[in-house]
């Protein structure tokens, strides 16, 4: 006899924002950032350099909840320490990322 299963997917949605240490820190051209979205707002990931200049915009756009990861790849930029920063709604969020050359 063949039992028929109901199987259920359930996307686990975010309860609050948050944005993950890159990894690997330190890294060598590529690292990966990972951040959470708690509700649909506009999105801003930027990398700035130690002076607080940014070098580069990763995203800008309106995103829905859920749980986010991409590959950065710093190839072009300079060794160094960068900050990426998280803007989402009223959250704010940085962290520091270590390039080595």
């Amino acid at each position: 006899m063949n039992a028929i299963k109901n199987i259920y997917y359930f996307e686990m949605v975010p309860l609050t924002f948050h944005l993950s240490q890159n990894y690997p820190n330190p890294f060598n051209d590529k690292t990966k950032i990972k951040y959470c979205v708690a509700y649909r707002t506009n999105v801003k990931i930027s990398i700035q350099n130690s002076e607080g200049i940014e070098v580069e915009n990763l995203v800008n756009d309106k995103k829905d909840p859920g749980t986010y990861e991409f590959e950065f790849d710093g190839g072009t930029l300079p060794g160094g320490i960068y900050l990426c920063r998280l803007n989402a709604g009223n959250f704010s969020a940085v962290k520091e990322m270590f390039l080595l050359k």
